[in-house]
Protein backbone atom coordinates (compact mmCIF):
# COMPACT_ATOMS: atom_id res chain seq x y z
CA UNK A 1 0.00 0.00 0.00
CA UNK A 2 2.83 2.39 0.88
CA UNK A 3 4.46 1.62 -2.47
CA UNK A 4 1.35 2.77 -4.35
CA UNK A 5 1.12 5.95 -2.28
CA UNK A 6 4.76 6.78 -3.01
CA UNK A 7 4.25 6.09 -6.72
CA UNK A 8 1.18 8.32 -6.71
CA UNK A 9 3.05 11.20 -5.10
CA UNK A 10 6.03 10.85 -7.43
CA UNK A 11 4.23 10.36 -10.74
CA UNK A 12 0.50 10.99 -10.66
CA UNK A 13 0.36 14.14 -8.52
CA UNK A 14 2.74 16.16 -10.74
CA UNK A 15 0.69 15.23 -13.82
CA UNK A 16 -2.56 16.28 -12.12
CA UNK A 17 -0.97 19.55 -11.00
CA UNK A 18 0.28 20.25 -14.52
CA UNK A 19 -3.16 19.61 -16.03
CA UNK A 20 -4.75 21.90 -13.44
CA UNK A 21 -2.44 24.82 -14.12
CA UNK A 22 -2.42 24.26 -17.88
CA UNK A 23 -6.21 24.40 -18.05
CA UNK A 24 -6.59 27.28 -15.63
CA UNK A 25 -7.14 30.94 -16.36
CA UNK A 26 -3.98 32.97 -16.78
CA UNK A 27 -4.10 35.51 -13.97
CA UNK A 28 -0.71 37.15 -14.47
CA UNK A 29 -0.50 40.68 -13.14
CA UNK A 30 -1.00 43.33 -15.79
CA UNK A 31 1.30 46.33 -15.93
CA UNK A 32 -0.72 49.10 -14.25
CA UNK A 33 -2.01 52.13 -16.17
CA UNK A 34 -0.57 55.25 -14.52
CA UNK A 35 -1.82 57.93 -16.94
CA UNK A 36 -4.53 57.56 -19.57
CA UNK A 37 -4.45 58.99 -23.08
CA UNK A 38 -1.19 60.91 -23.24
CA UNK A 39 -0.64 63.32 -26.13
CA UNK A 40 0.15 61.67 -29.45
CA UNK A 41 3.05 62.59 -31.73
CA UNK A 42 0.94 62.12 -34.86
CA UNK A 43 1.45 64.88 -37.40
CA UNK A 44 4.89 65.89 -36.14
CA UNK A 45 7.86 66.07 -38.49
CA UNK A 46 9.92 62.87 -38.43
CA UNK A 47 13.42 61.94 -39.51
CA UNK A 48 12.10 59.28 -41.91
CA UNK A 49 9.36 61.49 -43.34
CA UNK A 50 6.60 59.10 -42.22
CA UNK A 51 3.71 60.02 -39.96
CA UNK A 52 4.51 58.50 -36.55
CA UNK A 53 1.83 57.70 -33.99
CA UNK A 54 1.71 56.12 -30.55
CA UNK A 55 -1.70 54.64 -31.29
CA UNK A 56 -1.85 50.87 -31.91
CA UNK A 57 1.82 50.47 -31.00
CA UNK A 58 3.71 49.38 -27.91
CA UNK A 59 6.10 52.30 -27.59
CA UNK A 60 9.21 53.14 -25.64
CA UNK A 61 8.98 56.93 -25.50
CA UNK A 62 12.01 59.11 -24.80
CA UNK A 63 13.13 62.75 -24.84
CA UNK A 64 16.68 63.25 -26.11
CA UNK A 65 16.69 67.06 -26.07
CA UNK A 66 18.63 69.53 -28.18
CA UNK A 67 22.01 68.22 -27.00
CA UNK A 68 21.74 64.71 -28.40
CA UNK A 69 25.33 63.84 -27.55
CA UNK A 70 24.50 64.29 -23.86
CA UNK A 71 21.99 61.41 -24.12
CA UNK A 72 23.92 59.28 -26.60
CA UNK A 73 25.00 56.85 -23.88
CA UNK A 74 21.36 56.39 -22.87
CA UNK A 75 20.42 55.62 -26.46
CA UNK A 76 23.13 52.96 -26.74
CA UNK A 77 22.05 51.39 -23.43
CA UNK A 78 18.46 51.22 -24.67
CA UNK A 79 19.52 49.87 -28.05
CA UNK A 80 21.57 47.05 -26.58
CA UNK A 81 19.40 46.10 -23.61
CA UNK A 82 15.84 46.78 -24.78
CA UNK A 83 15.53 47.45 -28.51
CA UNK A 84 17.59 44.51 -29.77
CA UNK A 85 15.78 42.16 -27.39
CA UNK A 86 12.23 43.11 -28.38
CA UNK A 87 12.52 44.50 -31.89
CA UNK A 88 11.27 41.26 -33.41
CA UNK A 89 7.80 41.73 -31.91
CA UNK A 90 5.04 43.19 -34.08
CA UNK A 91 3.87 46.72 -33.29
CA UNK A 92 6.89 47.54 -31.11
CA UNK A 93 8.69 50.84 -31.61
CA UNK A 94 11.00 53.41 -30.05
CA UNK A 95 9.90 57.05 -30.39
CA UNK A 96 12.29 59.85 -29.43
CA UNK A 97 10.89 63.38 -29.20
CA UNK A 98 13.30 66.23 -29.89
CA UNK A 99 13.04 70.01 -30.35
CA UNK A 100 13.26 71.47 -33.85
CA UNK A 101 16.70 71.91 -35.39
CA UNK A 102 17.97 68.67 -33.82
CA UNK A 103 17.52 66.69 -37.04
CA UNK A 104 21.19 66.49 -38.00
CA UNK A 105 22.31 65.27 -34.57
CA UNK A 106 19.47 62.74 -34.46
CA UNK A 107 20.41 61.43 -37.91
CA UNK A 108 24.04 61.01 -36.82
CA UNK A 109 22.91 59.07 -33.76
CA UNK A 110 20.68 56.84 -35.86
CA UNK A 111 23.59 56.10 -38.21
CA UNK A 112 25.75 55.07 -35.25
CA UNK A 113 23.00 52.83 -33.88
CA UNK A 114 22.54 51.22 -37.29
CA UNK A 115 25.98 49.67 -37.04
CA UNK A 116 24.70 47.62 -34.09
CA UNK A 117 21.13 46.74 -35.10
CA UNK A 118 18.38 47.22 -37.65
CA UNK A 119 17.07 50.64 -36.62
CA UNK A 120 13.85 50.73 -38.66
CA UNK A 121 11.79 50.92 -35.49
CA UNK A 122 13.80 53.75 -33.98
CA UNK A 123 11.60 56.80 -34.72
CA UNK A 124 12.69 60.41 -34.22
CA UNK A 125 10.13 63.23 -34.24
CA UNK A 126 10.68 66.98 -33.99
CA UNK A 127 8.51 69.82 -32.76
CA UNK A 128 8.50 73.15 -30.94
CA UNK A 129 9.77 73.64 -27.41
CA UNK A 130 6.18 74.22 -26.29
CA UNK A 131 4.98 70.97 -27.86
CA UNK A 132 7.87 68.91 -26.41
CA UNK A 133 6.93 70.15 -22.94
CA UNK A 134 3.24 69.53 -23.60
CA UNK A 135 3.82 65.90 -24.61
CA UNK A 136 6.11 65.32 -21.64
CA UNK A 137 3.69 66.93 -19.18
CA UNK A 138 0.82 64.81 -20.50
CA UNK A 139 2.60 61.82 -18.94
CA UNK A 140 1.75 63.35 -15.57
CA UNK A 141 4.90 61.82 -14.07
CA UNK A 142 7.03 62.97 -11.16
CA UNK A 143 9.95 63.81 -13.49
CA UNK A 144 10.96 67.03 -15.24
CA UNK A 145 12.77 67.95 -18.44
CA UNK A 146 16.18 69.60 -18.14
CA UNK A 147 17.21 72.88 -19.79
CA UNK A 148 17.85 71.02 -23.07
CA UNK A 149 14.34 69.48 -23.06
CA UNK A 150 15.75 66.03 -22.34
CA UNK A 151 15.23 63.40 -19.68
CA UNK A 152 17.20 60.29 -18.68
CA UNK A 153 13.86 58.48 -18.27
CA UNK A 154 12.01 56.52 -20.93
CA UNK A 155 8.39 55.45 -20.73
CA UNK A 156 6.31 52.44 -21.76
CA UNK A 157 3.19 53.49 -23.69
CA UNK A 158 0.53 50.94 -24.62
CA UNK A 159 -1.55 50.72 -27.80
CA UNK A 160 -4.22 52.98 -26.31
CA UNK A 161 -1.66 55.72 -25.56
CA UNK A 162 -1.71 54.97 -21.83
CA UNK A 163 1.42 55.27 -19.69
CA UNK A 164 2.24 51.93 -18.07
CA UNK A 165 4.55 51.40 -15.10
CA UNK A 166 4.59 50.31 -11.47
CA UNK A 167 2.06 51.78 -9.07
CA UNK A 168 2.10 52.24 -5.29
CA UNK A 169 1.16 48.58 -4.82
CA UNK A 170 4.68 47.69 -5.93
CA UNK A 171 7.12 47.16 -3.03
CA UNK A 172 9.47 49.74 -4.56
CA UNK A 173 6.74 52.33 -5.08
CA UNK A 174 5.51 54.16 -8.18
CA UNK A 175 7.71 53.93 -11.27
CA UNK A 176 6.58 56.16 -14.13
CA UNK A 177 9.68 55.62 -16.24
CA UNK A 178 13.01 53.85 -16.41
CA UNK A 179 16.39 55.54 -16.00
CA UNK A 180 18.28 54.76 -19.21
CA UNK A 181 21.58 55.74 -17.62
CA UNK A 182 21.25 52.67 -15.37
CA UNK A 183 21.93 49.36 -17.11
CA UNK A 184 20.85 47.60 -13.91
CA UNK A 185 17.42 49.27 -14.01
CA UNK A 186 16.95 48.35 -17.66
CA UNK A 187 18.00 44.75 -16.98
CA UNK A 188 16.16 44.20 -13.72
CA UNK A 189 12.97 46.22 -14.20
CA UNK A 190 12.27 47.47 -17.70
CA UNK A 191 12.86 44.14 -19.43
CA UNK A 192 10.46 42.43 -17.02
CA UNK A 193 7.79 45.10 -17.48
CA UNK A 194 7.94 44.96 -21.27
CA UNK A 195 7.61 41.18 -21.07
CA UNK A 196 4.45 41.65 -19.00
CA UNK A 197 2.80 44.03 -21.45
CA UNK A 198 3.74 41.87 -24.44
CA UNK A 199 2.26 38.82 -22.68
CA UNK A 200 -0.89 40.83 -21.98
CA UNK A 201 -1.41 41.59 -25.67
CA UNK A 202 -0.58 38.04 -26.72
CA UNK A 203 -3.24 36.74 -24.33
CA UNK A 204 -5.78 39.19 -25.74
CA UNK A 205 -4.91 38.06 -29.27
CA UNK A 206 -5.36 34.40 -28.34
CA UNK A 207 -8.76 35.19 -26.81
CA UNK A 208 -9.78 37.11 -29.94
CA UNK A 209 -8.71 34.26 -32.21
CA UNK A 210 -10.56 31.79 -29.99
CA UNK A 211 -13.79 33.82 -30.16
CA UNK A 212 -13.43 34.28 -33.93
CA UNK A 213 -12.95 30.54 -34.41
CA UNK A 214 -15.97 29.78 -32.22
CA UNK A 215 -18.16 32.31 -34.06
CA UNK A 216 -17.10 30.88 -37.40
CA UNK A 217 -18.01 27.37 -36.24
CA UNK A 218 -21.41 28.50 -34.92
CA UNK A 219 -22.17 30.32 -38.16
CA UNK A 220 -21.34 27.21 -40.16
CA UNK A 221 -23.35 25.02 -37.77
CA UNK A 222 -26.41 27.27 -37.94
CA UNK A 223 -26.23 27.34 -41.72
CA UNK A 224 -26.21 23.54 -41.86
CA UNK A 225 -29.23 23.42 -39.56
CA UNK A 226 -31.31 25.62 -41.88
Amino acid sequence: MKKFIVLGVLFILPIVAYMFFASGVNNFAKLPVLTEKIDDVKGLKSLSGEDISLSEKITVLGFLGSDVNKRKGNAFNLNQKIYKRFNGFDDFQFVMVLPDRSEQNADSLKQELSSLANVNNWKFVFTTEFEVKKIFNSLNSSYTLDENLSSPYVFIIDKDKNLRGRDDNDPEGVMYGYDATSVAELNNKMIDDIKVILAEYRLELKKYKGVSKRDSYLKKYNKNEE
